[in-house]
């Protein structure tokens, strides 16, 4: 319910600012979506839910008048309102890697909470996190990684690159976190705090500039190979 309540203001923040009056909700309230939760779909705004179109990937999909959807494959979601227009799209990810951000506005002074997953709980115990192509992270036995307090210039394309036990190095598609300077007890900023969450060992690393996900040195574990950024 608290998900729903947190989509909800988000929702209606977007229909203040004008740019959006049909929105859908989604449950659980991470984004993108993964297919491997049971991930529903609901379609909000001032029409009338019989007057509900959903599509998926630019086509109709599914039965029309329904404000509701149980989503069983991957791809790209919209929905229409008669009289109040399509939505923003929803993409719901089946890829063996994803790094996931809360379905909520990401307000200057908060504190938000990344998270990187894999398909079938497949993720080994060594994960990196990217801010901008830049190293901000490797964590050991950890999955998640905490901003806080975020401040503007945490915006931008994040991704995470996991060993996974039977298909080696993978890396995310990217994710792009807004944070909106909306917040009135935003303190003065200040740099960029990362800080893994429920960890085992931690080895830190500081940002390294560079056009490409690079290799990580660490001291121990899988082997690094070359790769290079999807």
């Amino acid at each position: 319910m608290a998900g729903k309540v947190a989509l909800l203001l988000w929702a209606q923040t977007l229909g203040f600012a004008g740019t959006q009056t049909t929105w859908i909700i989604v449950e659980p309230p991470w984004m993108p979506a993964v297919l491997w939760d049971r991930v529903t779909l609901t379609c909000q705004g001032s029409g009338t839910s019989s007057a509900t179109t959903w599509y998926k990937d630019g086509q109709r999909w599914g039965q029309q008048g329904h404000d509701r959807l149980t989503v069983t494959e991957n791809g790209t979601y919209e929905c229409n309102r008669t009289g109040t227009g399509l939505s923003l799209p929803v993409r719901v990810s089946d890829d063996w890697l994803v790094l996931q951000v809360p379905a909520r506005p990401l307000l200057e002074g908060d504190t938000v909470t990344l998270r990187c997953r894999a398909r079938r709980n497949n993720l080994g115990t060594w994960v990196s996190f990217y801010h901008e192509e830049k190293l901000l992270v490797e964590l050991r036995n950890g999955t998640e990684l905490t901003l806080f307090p975020l401040q503007l210039h945490h915006s931008g394309r994040y991704r995470c690159r996991g060993w996974l036990k039977d298909r080696e190095w993978v890396v995310s598609a990217p994710v792009t976190v807004t944070v909106h300077g909306e917040n009135p007890t935003a303190s003065t900023p200040t740099p960029p705090q990362p800080f893994p969450k429920d960890l085992g060992s931690l080895s830190p690393l500081p940002p390294i500039s560079c056009p490409e996900l690079l290799p990580v040195q660490v001291l121990e574990g899988p082997p690094e190979p070359s790769f290079t950024s999807p």
